[in-house]
Protein backbone atom coordinates (compact mmCIF):
# COMPACT_ATOMS: atom_id res chain seq x y z
CA UNK A 1 0.00 0.00 0.00
CA UNK A 2 1.37 3.34 -0.97
CA UNK A 3 0.75 6.25 1.42
CA UNK A 4 0.39 9.77 0.20
CA UNK A 5 2.90 11.80 2.21
CA UNK A 6 1.29 15.04 1.11
CA UNK A 7 -1.83 14.08 3.06
CA UNK A 8 0.00 12.94 6.21
CA UNK A 9 2.41 15.87 6.48
CA UNK A 10 0.81 18.90 8.20
CA UNK A 11 1.23 22.16 6.46
CA UNK A 12 2.77 24.58 9.00
CA UNK A 13 1.62 28.16 8.40
CA UNK A 14 4.37 30.61 7.65
CA UNK A 15 4.92 33.86 9.58
CA UNK A 16 3.80 35.89 6.59
CA UNK A 17 0.53 33.95 6.43
CA UNK A 18 -0.10 34.56 10.14
CA UNK A 19 0.55 38.27 9.77
CA UNK A 20 -1.67 38.39 6.73
CA UNK A 21 -4.50 36.57 8.51
CA UNK A 22 -4.34 38.91 11.52
CA UNK A 23 -4.12 42.13 9.50
CA UNK A 24 -7.85 42.40 8.62
CA UNK A 25 -8.81 41.69 12.23
CA UNK A 26 -6.52 44.38 13.63
CA UNK A 27 -7.65 46.82 10.99
CA UNK A 28 -11.30 46.09 11.74
CA UNK A 29 -10.83 46.58 15.49
CA UNK A 30 -8.93 49.81 14.91
CA UNK A 31 -11.63 51.09 12.56
CA UNK A 32 -14.42 50.26 15.01
CA UNK A 33 -12.52 51.84 17.91
CA UNK A 34 -11.78 54.92 15.81
CA UNK A 35 -15.43 55.32 14.83
CA UNK A 36 -16.55 54.89 18.44
CA UNK A 37 -14.02 57.46 19.63
CA UNK A 38 -15.05 59.90 16.91
CA UNK A 39 -18.72 59.38 17.75
CA UNK A 40 -18.05 60.36 21.37
CA UNK A 41 -16.48 63.62 20.20
CA UNK A 42 -19.42 64.52 17.96
CA UNK A 43 -22.53 66.22 19.40
CA UNK A 44 -25.37 63.87 20.26
CA UNK A 45 -28.97 64.29 19.12
CA UNK A 46 -29.94 66.38 22.13
CA UNK A 47 -27.05 68.79 21.51
CA UNK A 48 -28.27 69.31 17.95
CA UNK A 49 -31.75 69.99 19.33
CA UNK A 50 -30.25 72.64 21.65
CA UNK A 51 -28.47 74.29 18.74
CA UNK A 52 -31.68 74.20 16.71
CA UNK A 53 -33.68 75.78 19.54
CA UNK A 54 -31.14 78.61 19.84
CA UNK A 55 -31.33 79.26 16.08
CA UNK A 56 -35.14 79.13 16.19
CA UNK A 57 -35.25 81.62 19.06
CA UNK A 58 -32.96 83.95 17.10
CA UNK A 59 -35.07 83.72 13.92
CA UNK A 60 -38.54 83.53 15.48
CA UNK A 61 -38.37 84.85 19.07
CA UNK A 62 -41.45 84.57 21.23
CA UNK A 63 -42.66 87.65 23.10
CA UNK A 64 -45.68 89.25 24.69
CA UNK A 65 -48.65 87.11 25.68
CA UNK A 66 -47.39 84.02 23.80
CA UNK A 67 -44.16 84.24 25.82
CA UNK A 68 -46.15 84.43 29.05
CA UNK A 69 -48.20 81.34 28.13
CA UNK A 70 -45.07 79.54 27.02
CA UNK A 71 -43.50 80.38 30.36
CA UNK A 72 -46.51 78.88 32.15
CA UNK A 73 -46.20 75.73 30.02
CA UNK A 74 -42.50 75.55 30.87
CA UNK A 75 -43.23 75.78 34.60
CA UNK A 76 -45.84 73.02 34.27
CA UNK A 77 -43.34 70.78 32.43
CA UNK A 78 -40.77 71.36 35.18
CA UNK A 79 -43.32 70.57 37.88
CA UNK A 80 -44.28 67.34 36.10
CA UNK A 81 -40.60 66.46 35.81
CA UNK A 82 -40.11 66.73 39.58
CA UNK A 83 -43.35 64.85 40.24
CA UNK A 84 -42.09 61.96 38.11
CA UNK A 85 -38.72 62.03 39.89
CA UNK A 86 -40.53 61.87 43.23
CA UNK A 87 -42.73 58.97 42.15
CA UNK A 88 -39.82 57.03 40.63
CA UNK A 89 -37.33 57.22 43.51
CA UNK A 90 -37.81 55.14 46.65
CA UNK A 91 -37.95 56.96 49.99
CA UNK A 92 -34.77 55.23 51.18
CA UNK A 93 -32.81 56.52 48.17
CA UNK A 94 -34.15 60.05 48.65
CA UNK A 95 -33.20 60.12 52.35
CA UNK A 96 -29.72 58.78 51.57
CA UNK A 97 -29.24 61.50 48.94
CA UNK A 98 -30.30 64.28 51.29
CA UNK A 99 -28.01 62.97 54.07
CA UNK A 100 -24.96 62.70 51.79
CA UNK A 101 -23.26 65.64 53.54
CA UNK A 102 -19.83 65.14 51.94
CA UNK A 103 -21.25 65.59 48.46
CA UNK A 104 -23.45 68.50 49.55
CA UNK A 105 -20.48 70.31 51.12
CA UNK A 106 -18.30 69.65 48.08
CA UNK A 107 -20.89 71.15 45.72
CA UNK A 108 -21.37 74.22 47.92
CA UNK A 109 -17.61 74.82 48.08
CA UNK A 110 -17.40 74.53 44.31
CA UNK A 111 -20.35 76.89 43.79
CA UNK A 112 -19.43 79.65 46.24
CA UNK A 113 -15.68 79.04 46.48
CA UNK A 114 -14.04 77.86 43.27
CA UNK A 115 -16.26 79.75 40.85
CA UNK A 116 -15.76 83.18 42.51
CA UNK A 117 -11.99 82.60 42.64
CA UNK A 118 -11.96 81.79 38.92
CA UNK A 119 -13.95 84.97 38.32
CA UNK A 120 -11.33 86.98 40.16
CA UNK A 121 -8.58 85.29 38.13
CA UNK A 122 -10.26 86.38 34.89
CA UNK A 123 -10.04 89.96 36.20
CA UNK A 124 -6.28 89.81 35.69
CA UNK A 125 -6.98 90.08 31.93
CA UNK A 126 -9.37 93.04 32.27
CA UNK A 127 -9.43 95.53 30.59
CA UNK A 128 -6.61 94.42 28.27
CA UNK A 129 -8.50 91.39 26.94
CA UNK A 130 -12.09 91.88 28.10
CA UNK A 131 -14.02 95.11 28.64
CA UNK A 132 -14.86 96.01 32.23
CA UNK A 133 -18.68 95.80 31.87
CA UNK A 134 -18.43 92.32 30.34
CA UNK A 135 -16.02 91.23 33.06
CA UNK A 136 -18.41 92.42 35.75
CA UNK A 137 -21.12 90.32 34.13
CA UNK A 138 -18.86 87.25 34.13
CA UNK A 139 -17.90 87.87 37.76
CA UNK A 140 -21.56 88.20 38.69
CA UNK A 141 -22.25 84.90 36.92
CA UNK A 142 -19.52 83.25 38.99
CA UNK A 143 -21.19 84.14 42.32
CA UNK A 144 -24.67 82.93 41.36
CA UNK A 145 -26.03 79.61 42.69
CA UNK A 146 -26.57 76.64 40.42
CA UNK A 147 -29.73 76.27 38.31
CA UNK A 148 -32.11 73.86 40.03
CA UNK A 149 -34.11 72.64 37.05
CA UNK A 150 -31.33 72.34 34.45
CA UNK A 151 -28.81 70.83 36.86
CA UNK A 152 -31.22 68.12 37.99
CA UNK A 153 -32.46 67.40 34.47
CA UNK A 154 -28.90 66.93 33.17
CA UNK A 155 -28.02 64.83 36.22
CA UNK A 156 -31.01 62.59 35.51
CA UNK A 157 -30.13 62.27 31.81
CA UNK A 158 -26.54 61.27 32.68
CA UNK A 159 -27.63 58.75 35.33
CA UNK A 160 -26.37 60.70 38.36
CA UNK A 161 -27.53 60.95 41.97
CA UNK A 162 -30.83 62.82 41.50
CA UNK A 163 -31.89 63.09 45.20
CA UNK A 164 -28.52 64.53 46.18
CA UNK A 165 -28.68 66.89 43.19
CA UNK A 166 -32.12 68.14 44.24
CA UNK A 167 -30.89 68.81 47.77
CA UNK A 168 -27.62 70.47 46.69
CA UNK A 169 -29.18 72.67 44.01
CA UNK A 170 -32.03 73.79 46.27
CA UNK A 171 -29.67 74.48 49.17
CA UNK A 172 -27.31 76.52 46.98
CA UNK A 173 -30.23 78.63 45.75
CA UNK A 174 -31.52 79.28 49.26
CA UNK A 175 -28.04 80.08 50.58
CA UNK A 176 -27.45 82.16 47.46
CA UNK A 177 -30.05 84.65 48.72
CA UNK A 178 -27.54 85.58 51.42
CA UNK A 179 -24.17 84.56 49.94
CA UNK A 180 -24.53 86.07 46.46
CA UNK A 181 -25.14 89.67 47.65
CA UNK A 182 -22.33 89.26 50.19
CA UNK A 183 -19.93 88.00 47.53
CA UNK A 184 -20.97 90.78 45.13
CA UNK A 185 -20.38 93.37 47.83
CA UNK A 186 -17.02 91.79 48.65
CA UNK A 187 -15.73 91.25 45.11
CA UNK A 188 -17.20 94.36 43.48
CA UNK A 189 -16.84 96.63 46.52
CA UNK A 190 -20.48 97.62 46.20
CA UNK A 191 -23.67 96.53 47.86
CA UNK A 192 -27.31 96.77 47.03
CA UNK A 193 -30.04 94.53 45.75
CA UNK A 194 -29.04 92.33 42.81
CA UNK A 195 -32.28 90.73 41.73
CA UNK A 196 -32.53 87.84 44.19
CA UNK A 197 -35.10 87.77 46.96
CA UNK A 198 -36.99 85.49 49.29
CA UNK A 199 -39.39 84.89 46.41
CA UNK A 200 -36.83 82.30 45.32
CA UNK A 201 -37.76 80.16 48.33
CA UNK A 202 -41.45 80.20 47.45
CA UNK A 203 -40.66 79.48 43.80
CA UNK A 204 -38.48 76.48 44.68
CA UNK A 205 -41.12 75.23 47.11
CA UNK A 206 -44.11 75.56 44.78
CA UNK A 207 -42.49 74.53 41.52
CA UNK A 208 -40.02 71.88 42.69
CA UNK A 209 -40.48 70.61 46.23
CA UNK A 210 -44.29 70.26 46.32
CA UNK A 211 -44.44 68.21 43.08
CA UNK A 212 -41.52 66.10 44.29
CA UNK A 213 -43.18 65.49 47.68
CA UNK A 214 -46.48 64.68 45.96
CA UNK A 215 -44.66 62.11 43.84
CA UNK A 216 -43.05 60.64 46.96
CA UNK A 217 -46.44 60.32 48.66
CA UNK A 218 -47.84 58.49 45.61
CA UNK A 219 -44.66 56.45 45.10
CA UNK A 220 -46.02 53.32 46.87
CA UNK A 221 -48.97 53.34 44.47
CA UNK A 222 -47.44 54.35 41.12
CA UNK A 223 -43.70 53.86 41.73
CA UNK A 224 -43.43 50.46 40.07
CA UNK A 225 -45.45 51.66 37.08
CA UNK A 226 -43.19 54.71 36.60
CA UNK A 227 -39.99 52.69 37.06
CA UNK A 228 -41.14 50.12 34.50
CA UNK A 229 -41.35 52.91 31.92
CA UNK A 230 -37.82 54.27 31.90
CA UNK A 231 -38.43 56.36 28.78
CA UNK A 232 -41.24 58.28 30.48
CA UNK A 233 -38.87 60.83 32.02
CA UNK A 234 -36.90 61.52 28.83
CA UNK A 235 -39.40 63.92 27.17
CA UNK A 236 -39.72 65.94 30.40
CA UNK A 237 -35.97 65.97 31.13
CA UNK A 238 -34.96 67.10 27.67
CA UNK A 239 -38.14 68.97 26.79
CA UNK A 240 -38.05 71.22 29.86
CA UNK A 241 -34.44 72.19 29.11
CA UNK A 242 -35.29 72.99 25.48
CA UNK A 243 -38.25 75.10 26.59
CA UNK A 244 -36.14 77.05 29.11
CA UNK A 245 -33.39 77.67 26.53
CA UNK A 246 -35.89 78.81 23.88
CA UNK A 247 -37.57 81.21 26.31
CA UNK A 248 -34.26 82.65 27.57
CA UNK A 249 -32.83 83.23 24.08
CA UNK A 250 -36.11 84.68 22.85
CA UNK A 251 -35.98 87.16 25.71
CA UNK A 252 -32.40 88.06 24.80
CA UNK A 253 -33.37 88.64 21.16
CA UNK A 254 -36.44 90.76 21.94
CA UNK A 255 -34.45 92.90 24.36
CA UNK A 256 -31.78 93.50 21.71
CA UNK A 257 -28.90 92.06 23.71
CA UNK A 258 -27.13 90.70 20.63
CA UNK A 259 -27.11 94.15 19.03
CA UNK A 260 -25.45 95.59 22.14
CA UNK A 261 -22.57 93.12 21.99
CA UNK A 262 -19.84 93.33 19.35
CA UNK A 263 -18.79 90.17 17.52
CA UNK A 264 -15.29 90.16 19.04
CA UNK A 265 -16.69 90.63 22.55
CA UNK A 266 -19.16 87.79 21.98
CA UNK A 267 -16.36 85.49 20.82
CA UNK A 268 -14.28 86.33 23.90
CA UNK A 269 -17.28 85.80 26.16
CA UNK A 270 -17.97 82.36 24.64
CA UNK A 271 -14.29 81.46 25.06
CA UNK A 272 -14.32 82.52 28.72
CA UNK A 273 -17.51 80.59 29.46
CA UNK A 274 -16.13 77.48 27.76
CA UNK A 275 -12.87 77.80 29.70
CA UNK A 276 -14.75 78.15 33.00
CA UNK A 277 -16.86 75.10 32.19
CA UNK A 278 -13.87 72.93 31.26
CA UNK A 279 -11.85 73.92 34.34
CA UNK A 280 -14.71 73.28 36.75
CA UNK A 281 -15.74 70.01 35.11
CA UNK A 282 -12.20 68.64 35.17
CA UNK A 283 -11.64 69.80 38.74
CA UNK A 284 -14.97 68.31 39.86
CA UNK A 285 -14.21 64.98 38.20
CA UNK A 286 -10.66 64.69 39.58
CA UNK A 287 -11.60 65.87 43.06
CA UNK A 288 -14.60 63.52 43.09
CA UNK A 289 -12.32 60.56 42.39
CA UNK A 290 -9.88 61.66 45.09
CA UNK A 291 -12.77 61.91 47.56
CA UNK A 292 -13.87 58.41 46.44
CA UNK A 293 -17.32 59.46 45.28
CA UNK A 294 -19.08 56.82 43.23
CA UNK A 295 -19.99 57.41 39.60
CA UNK A 296 -23.48 58.77 40.36
CA UNK A 297 -22.10 61.27 42.89
CA UNK A 298 -19.37 62.44 40.51
CA UNK A 299 -21.97 63.04 37.79
CA UNK A 300 -24.05 65.14 40.19
CA UNK A 301 -20.97 67.09 41.31
CA UNK A 302 -19.99 67.84 37.71
CA UNK A 303 -23.43 68.74 36.36
CA UNK A 304 -24.43 70.98 39.26
CA UNK A 305 -22.15 73.61 37.74
CA UNK A 306 -24.86 75.19 35.61
CA UNK A 307 -25.50 78.74 36.75
CA UNK A 308 -28.83 80.44 37.25
CA UNK A 309 -29.55 83.79 35.68
CA UNK A 310 -31.17 86.36 37.99
CA UNK A 311 -34.91 86.78 37.55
Amino acid sequence: MILNRARLTPCAPSLSNLVHSWTPTVATVSAVYGRAKMKRLLPDTFSWFLIGVVILAYLVPISGKPAEWFGVATNVAIALLFFLHGSRLSTEIVIAGFLHWRLQLFILVMTFGLFPMLGLAIGLFSPSLIDQPIYLGVLFLCVLPSTVQSSIAFTSIAGGNVPAAICAASTSNILGIFLTPALVALLLSSGGHIGMSFDMISKITLQLFLPFVAGQLLQPLIGNWVRSRKTLLAPFDRGSILMVVFLAFSEAVTEGIWEQLAGADLAILILIDAMLLVIVLVFSSVAGKLLRFNREDRIAACLLRFKEKPR
